[in-house]
């Protein structure tokens, strides 16, 4: 079974902890989808997206329980992306890290295999 990932800030996590649902993040709204990456995308999304940002948490949910909402499609260089086109039940999600920010890069927690 496939892992993806989304990184987002630990009060957004924290408010759709409260409301049972993440809605996403402000650029996902824009976009129309919640931006997902798989483990080998993940290091540099985090480079490109959340650099310097110290209160990020890494969450990981199975690709199988989002269901038909997951779409992959293409993105930066050409690399399938995983999108998810509605809400993420908080319940989905069966693990949130902490993403520490070290003023070079962000600290990745030992279980991720990316």
């Amino acid at each position: 079974m496939a892992t993806v990932y989304k990184i987002c800030d630990r009060e957004e996590w924290e408010r759709a902890l409260a409301q049972g649902v993440f809605t996403g993040s402000a650029v996902d709204r824009r976009d129309g989808f919640i931006h997902f990456s798989a483990a080998h995308q993940l290091r540099e999304t985090a480079r490109r997206h959340f650099a310097g940002r110290p209160d990020l948490v890494l969450l990981a949910v199975e690709a199988e329980i989002l269901g038909a909402d997951l779409k992959w499609e293409k993105s930066r260089g050409g690399d399938l992306f995983p999108h998810l086109y509605g809400l993420l039940d908080v319940k989905s999600v069966h693990s949130v890290e902490p993403l520490p920010w070290n003023r070079m890069a962000h600290e990745f927690p030992e279980s991720f295999r990316g």
